[in-house]
């Protein structure tokens, strides 16, 4: 039998061990283990390059026009906007283009109020319509995303009630009057500012403007740069009514498909082309093939020095017939010759 000594003895190293054995289960708890590395990802394209162009005066209303038909299947509509220059604002008129690649969509570019000056974004092309300062362009291009046609498969489909296409020769096309407002209510042709206009881009106009972009193709720049060189489409000189408002193809100011803005003086006539130079007299209906040799190095001799005329012929008088010779008289016989 334990005596109560051994029994207190035992119940203490019980106790013991049972405290030691807690203390060891308990831990203390340490830093968090480190996240995972995340998965590459690339870096989101970067945001349109603004065409390094500014005025301090705003643009001039935007002109109304009609839309051209559109001239070949798959072409997309580019709206016409004014540009800037030494000599003050001109017009890039509104064209059809083809786009550089399946699946893209055109943003315009549009002026806005930055810094007490006007800026110009630059128009690009992206899978998505990104923000284009709330101007509304008319033709499909209110001022938020694009109402003018869809991409269907590697195909291009119309919006009839919006952008003007001959169904006779473009097909893939559809109507949508429900979501369509091609009614302009202003002509404002910039953001912010005074009197312009006041919208912000959307999340979604946003995230297209992070997508990679595509900028204008070959046919644009040279419908730009034509457009710089024609005097008419100066603002100083058309009064913000340009007599080329918007052609059929691009950098073809001339012939059919361009429409003037409603408004616009006549369109100058294109100049007449050279006349061919005329032929030398001396070579027309000439068998010797000198006479089509240049004369005087190919310059022709001066009006006011008359060609030498050759003297006319003298008539040419008939011969006269001879008279017929007389008889010869008989010799006379003398007395007593014998004839």
């Amino acid at each position: 039998m334990s005596t109560p000594f051994q029994k207190s003895l035992l119940c203490s190293l019980a106790a013991g061990s049972l405290l030691a054995g807690c203390v060891a289960t308990v831990r203390v708890p340490g830093p968090p283990p480190p996240p995972p590395p995340p998965a590459y990802a690339p870096p989101p394209a970067a945001a349109p390059v603004e065409v390094e162009v500014q005025a301090s005066e705003p643009p001039p209303p935007l002109p109304d026009y009609d839309q051209p038909p559109c001239p070949e299947d798959g072409w997309m509509w580019t709206p016409g906007y004014w540009a800037y220059s030494s000599g003050g604002y001109y017009w890039i008129p509104g064209t059809w283009v083809a786009p550089p690649r399946v699946g893209v969509l055109w943003t315009p570019g549009y002026w806005g109020f930055v810094g007490g000056v006007y800026m110009f974004h630059a128009g690009y092309w992206g899978p998505h319509i990104g923000f284009y300062g709330g101007v509304n362009y008319g033709f499909g291009y209110g001022g938020a995303g694009f109402e003018g046609g869809r991409w269907v498969g590697n195909s291009f489909a119309y919006n009839t009630a919006v952008v003007h296409v001959n169904t006779t020769v473009i097909h893939n096309t559809y109507v949508n009057n429900v979501t369509v407002n091609n009614v302009t209510v202003n002509k404002v042709s910039y953001n912010g500012g005074a009197g312009g206009v006041a919208a912000a881009p959307t999340p979604q106009e946003r995230a297209a403007m992070s997508e990679p972009h595509v900028p204008p193709t070959p046919a644009q720049k040279q419908h730009v740069a034509e457009a710089v060189r024609n005097p008419q489409l100066a603002a100083k000189a058309n009064g913000g009514h340009p007599a080329i408002a918007a052609t059929a193809r691009p950098a073809s100011f001339n012939g059919p498909g361009v429409v003037g803005a409603k408004g616009a003086p006549p369109r100058a006539a294109a100049p007449p082309a050279p006349a061919a130079p005329a032929a030398h007299p001396a070579a027309v209906n000439s068998g010797n093939p000198a006479a089509h040799a240049p004369v005087n190095g190919g310059a022709h001799p001066p009006a006011a020095a008359a060609r030498p005329q050759a003297a006319p012929p003298k008539p040419v008088q008939k011969a006269q017939p001879k008279p017929a010779a007389k008889p010869k008289a008989a010799p006379e016989r003398r007395e007593g010759e014998k004839p």
